[in-house]
């Protein structure tokens, strides 16, 4: 995870006022844990993020907004070269629509990412 998720850990919350103790109780985590999540040393679990979120009144999103920004760069690269589905592919219409959708997605910067 970067620094900069592991930096905003610990903004939240210091701006939520909650002490590394409270949130740690919160999460039901020892202290020495959330001071690893919060120096970028451990990974929080998806729970835990989903925690932070409804914690700190924060979207999932702009949580992993870095991670989600390289996710996409990581798709938009890939995009281009995906193989073709095959000439008995069942699915062709439906994926064609998926990839078109998933092609939208990526070059609006829609933060929508829902639906297949």
């Amino acid at each position: 995870m970067s620094t900069e998720f592991a930096l905003d850990l610990r903004l939240a919350r210091r701006k939520s006022g909650l002490s590394l103790r409270d949130t740690a109780h919160l999460l039901n985590v020892h202290k020495s844990t959330l001071s690893a999540l919060e120096t970028g040393k451990r990974l929080p679990s998806v729970e835990q993020v989903c925690q932070f979120s409804l914690i700190y009144g924060r979207s999932f999103q702009s949580l992993f907004n870095e991670v989600t920004e390289d996710a996409k760069a990581k798709l938009q690269a890939q995009l281009p070269s995906l193989p073709g589905p095959g000439p008995r592919w069942p699915g062709k219409l439906q994926r064609e629509k998926t990839l078109t959708r998933l092609s939208s997605r990526l070059s609006n910067n829609d933060a929508r990412h829902g639906g297949a």
